[in-house]
């Protein structure tokens, strides 16, 4: 540490990491929080951006405040340009909250393409691990609903044997469309499971019928499933009827 950095309170780094307990103080005065905001968008270091997605996981009264410094604080971490696409990516892998108010930045700071491997990597990472509130993988999912790109159903494919029915959901919706041939089985498996959902089945089933895969293997479990305004055409693929 140097001479100037042992009377002004520790170096930079040090001095935004100092700041979190203002920035996340629900109670007492906005304004310390507000100055502390402020602070760190002076800052020109990744730390500083860290602290400031901070601000994105707490909720203060009233909400229009919330909302306030919300988008303030969204506004103070893009203005860091590149130099916040690392802690935000970081922040998007390793936080449960605030997965919107991340991507929403990233889509600021980066191209689509760029922008699609942060989010294949993050739920990547995600399908690997239990999370108790599927919020976050329900987010990215939707984000990459209709997405071309060739390494989305592939990171989306483990969300089927997610335990949340709305992250399985999520997950076929976005399969669906994709025709993505090892999605096959795991949507049959889906489709023809005594422990799956009705409503899950129901999903499976539309997504089935679009992506045009037949039901080899399963034909009799499949016809056991069908509900209107679903059937099996001669070729042993799942039809809807208009």
């Amino acid at each position: 540490m140097g001479l100037f950095d042992f009377l002004t309170g520790g170096s930079g780094p040090e001095k935004a990491l100092k700041l979190k307990s203002k920035v996340t103080q629900k109670y007492g005065e906005p304004s310390t929080r507000q100055k502390a905001l402020q602070q760190l968008g002076e800052m020109k270091f990744p730390e500083a951006v860290t602290v400031l997605l901070s601000r994105f996981t707490i909720t203060v009264d009233p909400l229009t405040t919330d909302a306030d410094e919300k988008e303030h604080t969204f506004e103070l971490i893009k203005h860091f340009g590149q130099d916040a696409v690392a802690p935000v990516s970081a922040f998007l892998k390793t936080s449960d909250q605030a997965t919107s108010w991340a991507l929403r930045i990233l889509q600021e700071l980066l191209p689509e393409d760029a922008l699609m491997g942060v989010i294949t990597d993050t739920l990547q990472h995600l399908s690997t691990r239990y999370t108790r509130d599927p919020e976050k993988k329900v987010v990215l999912l939707h984000h990459v609903l209709g997405k071309q790109d060739p390494r989305v159903a592939p990171a989306v494919l483990p969300f089927l044997e997610d335990m949340s029915d709305d992250v399985k959901i999520a997950a076929i919706n976005v399969l669906g469309p994709l025709k993505h041939e090892p999605a096959r089985e795991p949507l049959l498996k889906l489709l023809t499971s005594e422990d799956t959902a009705r409503r899950v089945q129901t999903v499976a089933l539309a997504a089935l019928a679009e992506s045009g895969f037949g039901v080899q293997g399963y034909q009799e479990k499949v016809q056991a499933a069908l509900v209107e305004p679903y059937s099996l055409d001669k070729d042993g693929r799942i039809q809807r009827r208009p």
